[in-house]
Formats: C-alpha cells, sequence, structure tokens
C-alpha cells in the first residue's frame, strides 16, 4: 500500500472532487434533463401510457416504481460489498467498478426506446446502482483520510464542488438543447446530452483515483465471507446500543432524511403540475430549468454557510435550525402557485438542501468510535437512508392518491420534520 499522510490537502481535495465527476449524474438524469426527455419523448409518440410489466401505466408512476426498485437493489448489495470492501480493504476497487458501471450506463440511455423498453429501464436502473453504490464506498473514505475536525469542511467541499460542476455541464446541455436544436432534434440533443454525463463521470473521477489510498490486502474471500456485510450491519446495531449519541442520531437522520429526499425526488413533478408557469406567460420547461439552477446555485453557498455556522453552535444545534426551515418550506409550498413563489422556494430549498447533506454526513462521521471498519458503519448509513427513501416515496405516492393533490402530499411532510425535530433534540450536542 502507498503511504499516505492523514489530513494531507492533496489527498482530501482529491477525495472532495469524486463529487465534481459524480453529481452530474444527479442533476442531469434525476433532476432535470431525463425527466424532460422521457416526457417529451412519449409525447412524440402520441400516447399517455407505457405497456410494461403487464400493465399500461403512465411514465411518471412507471418511473417512480423502477426509481424505488432500484434502490431497494442498492439497499441489499451495499452491506453485501461493504463486507467484501472492509475484508479485503478493496473499497477504491469498488469505488471505480461502481462509478464505470454508472458512467457507461448513462451513455446507453443514449437509446432509451420502448421498443426496448426492459433494456432501456435496465440502463436506468444499473446508472442509479452506480452512482448510489460508489457513494457507500466514497464516503466510507471520509473518517479513513480526514480528522475529525476536518470533516465538516472537506464535506461542504465536495458537495459544493458537485453543486459547481453539475451545474456547469447542465448549462453546457441546456445551450445545445435550447440553442442548437430544433423540434425535430430537440430528443436527440438530450439523448447526447446523458452520453456527456458518462464522459464526465467517467473521465473526471480519475483525478479522485490517482490519490486515494488503497488500502488492499491478500486475504481471500470464500462462501463465508459473501455475507459478511450483513453480520456487520448486525454487529452494527448491536454496538449501537452502547452508543446512545450516535444511535439517537442516526434515527433522527432516518426520519428526516426520509423527508429530505422525498422533496428532492418529486420536486420537479411538484413544479409541472401544481405551479401556474402559463398564466404568467413563462415557459414550464425553461421555467423548471431556472428553479433547478437556483436550487443548485444557492446549495453552493448553503453548504459552507451551515459548515460556518454548525463550527459556532455545533452540529446538532445547526440540523434543528436546518429542520425548522425544512417544515417552512412545506408549509410554504403549499400555497405556492406562481412561478415567482415557486422560485422563492427553490432559493430557500438549495440554501438548506446542501447544508443537511453535507453536515449530516459529517455530523454521522463525527459520530463514529474509532474502528477501522468505516465502510460497514457507512454502509448501515446509507441502507438507511435508502430504505427512507423507499417508504418516503410510497408515502407521498399514497397521500396524493389518497387526496388526489400533490400540495397535501407535500403538507403531510411536515410529519416527519417535525418528528426528526423532536429526535435531534434528544441527540446530546457536545461533539467528542
Amino acid at each position: 500500500m502507498k503511504e499516505f499522510k492523514k489530513g494531507s490537502k492533496k489527498i482530501l481535495n482529491a477525495w472532495a472532487f469524486y463529487d465534481w465527476a459524480n453529481s452530474v449524474y444527479s442533476l442531469t438524469i434525476v433532476s432535470s434533463i431525463f425527466p424532460l426527455f422521457i416526457g417529451a419523448y412519449i409525447k412524440s409518440l402520441g400516447i399517455d401510457k407505457i405497456d410494461a410489466f403487464g400493465v399500461s401505466i403512465s411514465h411518471t408512476a412507471l418511473m417512480t416504481y423502477v426509481t424505488a426498485a432500484g434502490f431497494l437493489i442498492v439497499a441489499f448489495i451495499s452491506p453485501l460489498l461493504s463486507g467484501i470492501a472492509d475484508y479485503k480493504g478493496n473499497k477504491k476497487f469498488f469505488l471505480r467498478f461502481f462509478c464505470y458501471m454508472g458512467s457507461f450506463s448513462c451513455m446507453a440511455l443514449y437509446f432509451f426506446s420502448l421498443d426496448y423498453i426492459y433494456i432501456s429501464l435496465l440502463f436506468y436502473v444499473l446508472a442509479l446502482i452506480g452512482f448510489w453504490g460508489s457513494l457507500v464506498f466514497y464516503n466510507s473514505y471520509l473518517p479513513d483520510l480526514a480528522y475529525k475536525e476536518q470533516h465538516d469542511a472537506i464535506s461542504a467541499k465536495g458537495y459544493s464542488l458537485g453543486y459547481i460542476g453539475s451545474v456547469l455541464l447542465l448549462v453546457i446541455n441546456l445551450v445545445m438543447i435550447l440553442f442548437f436544436s430544433t423540434d425535430e432534434t430537440g430528443i436527440a440533443m438530450m439523448r447526447v446530452s446523458f452520453v456527456l454525463v458518462g464522459i464526465w463521470w467517467f473521465g473526471f473521477s480519475h483525478y479522485t483515483y490517482k490519490y486515494l489510498p488503497d488500502f488492499k490486502n491478500d486475504n481471500k474471500i470464500t462462501s463465508s465471507i459473501l455475507f459478511n456485510g450483513f453480520k456487520e450491519l448486525k454487529l452494527v446495531w448491536r454496538e449501537l446500543q452502547g452508543q446512545m449519541r450516535l444511535k439517537k442520531y442516526l434515527i433522527a437522520f432516518f426520519v428526516y432524511s426520509m423527508a429530505v429526499q422525498t422533496v428532492m425526488l418529486v420536486a420537479s413533478f411538484f413544479g409541472e403540475n401544481e405551479i401556474a408557469w402559463s398564466e404568467y406567460d413563462i415557459d414550464k420547461t425553461l421555467g423548471l430549468i431556472i428553479s433547478i439552477l437556483i436550487i443548485q446555485l444557492i446549495a453552493v453557498a448553503g453548504a459552507y454557510v451551515t459548515s460556518y455556522i454548525s463550527q459556532k453552535i455545533g452540529n446538532i444545534k445547526t440540523l434543528i435550525i436546518i429542520n425548522f426551515i425544512w417544515v417552512g418550506i412545506c408549509v410554504f409550498a403549499y400555497f405556492v402557485v406562481s412561478p415567482y413563489e415557486f422560485f422563492i422556494t427553490a432559493g430557500v430549498v438549495g440554501l438548506v438542501m446542501g447544508g443537511i447533506q453535507s453536515l449530516s454526513r459529517s455530523t454521522y462521521a463525527k459520530f463514529l468510535p474509532e474502528t477501522k471498519d468505516t465502510t460497514s458503519y457507512f454502509s448501515f448509513y446509507d441502507v438507511s437512508e435508502k430504505i427512507g427513501i423507499v417508504i418516503g416515496m410510497a408515502i407521498f405516492a399514497s397521500v396524493e392518491v389518497i387526496t388526489g393533490s400533490m400540495r397535501n402530499a407535500i403538507l403531510f411532510l411536515v410529519v416527519f420534520f417535525l418528528i426528526g425535530l423532536i429526535l435531534l433534540f434528544k441527540v446530546p450536542q457536545k461533539i467528542k
């Protein structure tokens, strides 16, 4: 293993730079161009429903179910692979493997077609698994490379680099789609943007690989090792019983993160369905893109502001304040009608979105006990997050179906933020 110096600026910058590489997936594929692409593609075919899995279903519902299935897969394979990574010390190999799988799957979305719907959906799921699977091993590097006092700042730097990089590529893609395409080539240009995402992710990730240390050893893999990850999750849960601060924080994170991730996943659909764009003579597509850019750009500042505040008053107090703001966002969103109100909401969401993600990750890293099995602990963290996403999406969709309104579903998320607040108040605030 190549010697490295813990806390080294060069290594920490290389670690944070992976956010620059992979965040283009979450912005282009999850939040903006791919949702616009599939809607435009279905419309161009003159159909309202997609025939798949023996049913005729809307594209939004289909992608929601497929996305949930992808997260379930990630939740299952994460402990399986993290057990191997901890035993072999080869988390760098798995980080690279999932990156390659995700980036090449993004490129393959260029060929998305209803004629090959199952293969097309498979590439969509593989891109999702590649992104989230790589994050398990990426996040687990943090306590190995940085000292506790560095966690907040370097975590915030990673998220900020991710926001900047993803916005930069999004702008390039939008210029290509809006100004260098016609009605006939617009969808084709969107397909090209998926290829650019894959190239960007694949290419820039190699700067990270160049400097990240490799802890690989000569341990041999046996059949019993394959399920070590699940055993380690069970062991982590047992160890949590004696670490009440970490346990209480993790439960609080599970609850409020469920709501945060749900808001992020459904924000575009809310803006598309609930905002009166035409009444204000604003193009819906352009309006949604503007709102996404507002969120991403302000999120850069939000991550740093949150890191600064946490240094002054502590992580838990800062998270409590952010959750209060999220409650206000959900209540305000219930009454939002005009595009301008939506833009204001997007700005506030951006401010707290970057902050709550970076601070949640660094707080968890700070609360970890002294251990070499950081991958197992972060696998537990990631599995909790993914299960929360599936539950949050299911509850959101159910409330929408029952009440017939996305506004009611958004308002219902206040319950999770309030419960998260109560649980955060029970977490000891002192970080040793």
